[in-house]
């Protein structure tokens, strides 16, 4: 498949009629884009020099080639996607699913999202012209959906690329095994001792070929034709016994028959296309099962190339009158050329004589698009003939009211836009992007010339008062705001204050005073942005000041109330506690395992953006709890071991010791 979907439409040229002279309106005289489309080409016939050679191509087959597009495939595809996003979504879901997609299906969704894409560019030269600009300086707008679908297909022309590369190299490997199994197959061929001794392995042999699929299709020929010969010979030197060998024969005849049967079948099925892949199956099958007794295998194969050659006539036939309608169509659209390139514009003088060849081109046009494709070699070269004459028609219409036309007033039109834009945006209360495009407005109205004295002051006293009515009243609103934030800040300083005060103080309720702080801190509004990261940052200190010196004193007190119960624990245990011991080792490895798995969320984290500072903060509050208790637990584990050695203070814990129990957990790094 090509990058890119190669659509032809025809130029959009403008034309003025009489009226539109006064409206300043151009109209476009190209018809939609025509695909170029191309038909399969039938597969030929094949005969066979021995009776066992098959008349289906090799199973292998070339580097894939481009995706063909029918009529019918164009008009389906054109009910189901309407719009050009949904081609879009089509394209990005076959994208993501993993697939290597359908060549067809492809080659159609890129062909309507241009078609789309061109339509929308003749729309927005229309309206181009109408507005008043020349149709020398349009320039289409950048399609904002087509980066997203040129990424979506390049993905699928990469996957399908490397699912071909990985089929080329199973061709190989499986050309590489075929070979091995035809000289063992020889080899085994080779005196009828061999033959007899190794029947089993022979029908191995044959039934691993079957498995093996695909292989280059320089070398299928060859290959089965070398299968079959050495196949046969095996067979004659097999000694095995009449009874054996005539049961192979006979299994073989019987799966041939009924091959057979389904091929005659095909012949009644009205779906051709369908016929004939079916019957390559049937060839493929056919392939795979042994040879049937000497006397009978000419007869046996000429039945099921009898059957064979009905459907490929079939498939020729329905080619040949895709071919036949094809050159029918390219007769009719050379005599619409024709038509077109006959009328004699040189005595074209009023807007009526325009108007009237104007009418008969459109009706070119239209019959143009009730035609179906032209055979491929002729379809762009006629295609772009009909499209060259139209351009011609409209060029020279064109020339002709562009010297009678009067000048529009382009820059009454751009101002009376930017007066309506003002306007709409007076009220808006989105003071700082809305201040933005107003500014913008006023460079442009500033850059547009003059415009016609009588409509000159009322324009400029619309745009001013629009433009006054919004600045004045963000000047207002904003004066309110910045006395509220001034309010908020010392409101925060206050509460700055309290915490200075809470940390230099011992108390039981100091946490919970904290927290009804930091409720109401939350609860003020904005401050001055210039002071904001300065009040937070103190805030933020005095907050992690109280809740550490807080979380060390309940540590210890948690630490000295186990000391306490340890003998009592240690007696009512019968002096042992290496259950509870491994108990506190469990919990110990497990916070150990959660710091680490909460250090490695916090390095795939995106600690650039706002929501990702704010996730890191939090994890990182989480891992200095879990640490802080895995201290704790470390120095109880050492109390269980030698309570004797543990002093009174909160020293920092060492890694507990064990015998006989799981290794002792090491101290994480902080």
């Amino acid at each position: 498949m090509t990058d890119e979907l190669e659509t032809t439409a025809l130029e959009q040229s403008s034309e003025i009629t009489k009226e539109q002279v006064e409206e300043q309106v151009a109209e476009p005289a190209a018809a939609q884009a025509e695909p170029e489309a191309k038909q399969e080409e039938p597969v030929a016939e094949q005969a066979a020099a021995e009776p066992e050679a098959e008349a289906a191509e090799p199973e292998a087959a070339e580097a894939e080639p481009d995706a063909e597009v029918t009529e019918a495939e164009q008009h389906v595809a054109e009910q189901v996607f309407q719009t050009k996003e949904e081609v879009v979504a089509r394209v990005k879901e076959i994208a993501l699913s993993g697939e290597a997609g359908d060549k067809t299906e492809l080659a159609l969704l890129k062909q309507l999202f241009y078609k789309f894409h061109n339509a929308e560019v003749q729309e927005a030269f229309k309206a181009f012209v109408e507005a008043g600009g020349e149709q020398e300086k349009f320039m289409p707008e950048p399609d904002a959906s087509e980066p997203a679908f040129r990424e979506a297909m390049q993905t699928i022309r990469e996957r399908r690329a490397a699912i071909q590369e990985t089929l080329e190299r199973q061709k190989q490997e499986n050309l590489k095994r075929k070979l091995e199994i035809l000289e063992r197959i020889q080899q085994l061929a080779s005196t009828p001792e061999e033959a007899n001794k190794n029947f089993d392995e022979f029908k191995a042999l044959q039934a691993e070929w079957k498995e093996i699929k695909a292989v280059p299709a320089e070398r299928a020929t060859e290959l089965w034709k070398n299968y079959q010969l050495y196949i046969e010979q095996y067979y004659d030197l097999l000694k095995l016994g009449h009874e054996l060998r005539d049961y192979d024969f006979r299994k073989n005849l019987e799966t041939k028959m009924r091959l057979i049967q389904q091929a005659e079948a095909l012949a009644e099925n009205p779906d051709v296309l369908q016929a004939f892949n079916q019957l390559q199956t049937l060839h493929q099958e056919w392939k795979e099962t042994g040879p049937v007794a000497k006397e009978i295998r000419e007869d046996v194969w000429a039945k099921f190339k009898e059957a064979s050659t009905v459907i490929n006539k079939k498939h020729q036939a329905y080619f040949d009158a895709i071919k036949a309608r094809e050159e029918e169509n390219l007769t009719k659209k050379t005599a619409l050329c024709e038509q077109l390139e006959a009328f004699d514009t040189e005595g074209l003088k009023t807007f009526a004589d325009w108007d009237g060849i104007t009418q008969k081109i459109k009706d070119l046009q239209a019959e143009w698009k009730t035609i179906g494709f032209a055979p491929q070699k002729m379809n762009n070269a006629i295609f772009e003939r009909f499209r060259q004459g139209c351009d011609t028609f409209f060029e020279k219409k064109n020339a002709f009211f562009k010297g009678i036309k009067e000048e529009l007033n382009t820059n009454l039109a751009k101002k009376k836009e930017l007066v309506e834009k003002a306007e709409a945006l007076m009220e808006s209360t989105d003071w700082r992007s809305t201040g933005d495009v107003l500014i913008n407005l006023q460079k442009q109205w500033k850059e547009i010339g003059t415009v016609p004295r009588k409509y000159s002051e009322d324009l400029w006293k619309r745009f001013t008062t629009a433009c006054d009515h919004f600045f004045e009243a963000r000047q207002a609103a904003t004066a309110d705001v910045r006395s509220e934030e001034k309010a908020n800040k010392e409101q925060k300083l206050g509460i700055i204050e309290q915490l200075k005060q809470l940390a230099e103080t011992e108390g039981e309720n100091v946490i919970q005073q904290v927290k009804e702080l930091q409720q109401k801190w939350s609860e003020v509004g904005h401050v001055p942005f210039r002071d904001k990261e300065t009040l937070y940052k103190e805030y933020r200190g005095l907050c992690d000041k109280i809740y550490d010196a807080y979380g060390v004193s309940q540590a210890k007190r948690r630490l000295n109330n186990f000391r306490k119960n340890l003998a009592a624990r240690v007696e009512s245990a019968g002096g042992s506690l290496d259950n509870e011991r491994q108990r506190m080792q469990r919990a110990y490895e497990r916070m150990l395992a959660e710091i680490k798995t909460y250090e490695n969320n916090i390095g795939f984290l995106n600690a650039g953006s706002k929501k990702g500072n704010s996730l890191v903060e939090a994890m990182n509050k989480k891992v200095d709890k879990l640490r802080d208790e895995l201290n704790l637990l470390a120095q109880k584990i050492r109390l269980l071991d030698a309570p004797e050695e543990v002093a009174e203070e909160n020293e920092a814990p060492a890694a507990p010791e064990q015998a006989e129990t799981p290794a002792a957990p090491e101290k994480t790094e902080e």
